[in-house]
């Protein structure tokens, strides 16, 4: 099982980017993916969900109505989609699960190295 994020870089406050989380070693749309951040000095956050058959979707409040999470399953990849970026978005992101369909920010174990993100102008 391995997970690969990549598509952080530096974007102004007000910009988008779309990370992704290509994921090899299982079937990726059978099984709920998470993004997850950490900013400095802070502790890692869940920020979003995918659950695993239905796609459900599940955001933290602040990035409610900004971020998109979504999935391809022909390109065994996940998607999160980040507009309206603010500094407080700043922060190293990664994918992860547990190979559980249904989603739950505890108990990840398996995590894919993280991507940074940085907003600023």
């Amino acid at each position: 099982v391995q997970l690969q994020a990549s598509g952080g870089g530096l974007v102004q406050p007000g910009g988008s980017l779309r990370l992704s989380c290509a994921a090899s070693g299982f079937p990726l749309d059978y099984y709920a993916i998470g993004w997850f951040r950490q900013a400095p000095g802070k502790e890692r956050e869940g920020v979003t969900c995918i659950s695993g058959s239905d796609s459900r979707t599940y955001y933290v409040n602040s990035v409610k109505g900004r971020f998109t999470i979504s999935r391809d399953n022909a390109k065994n990849t996940v998607y999160l989609q980040m507009t309206s970026l603010d500094p407080e978005d700043t922060a190293v992101y990664y994918c992860a699960t547990k190979l559980s369909r249904r989603c739950n920010y505890q108990g990840m174990n398996y995590w894919g190295k993280g991507t940074q993100v940085t907003v600023s102008s």
